[in-house]
């Protein structure tokens, strides 16, 4: 038994039918998409991390003189 109760014979006779309607060209068309999509959503999601990072290694927080001095720049 396969996967979910198909045996191995109906999944080469499903691939055999897949190749015959779309031909190897066109599903290594798919592949080459499908994989460049993936490593794209790899590389954002890697780099959404490392923002992250950076962005809370960045921030410091205010001291209390600084915003003093911006609200008595404003009156002026």
């Amino acid at each position: 038994m396969g996967l979910g109760g198909i045996s191995i014979w109906q999944l080469l006779i499903i691939l055999a039918i897949v190749v015959l309607l779309f031909g190897t060209k066109k599903l290594k068309g798919m592949g080459t998409d499908l994989g460049g999509a993936l490593k794209g959503f790899k590389d954002s999601m890697k780099g959404d991390e490392d923002d992250e990072a950076k962005n809370l290694e960045g921030k410091k927080p205010q001291d209390s003189s600084t915003k003093t001095e911006s609200k008595e720049e404003t009156k002026l």
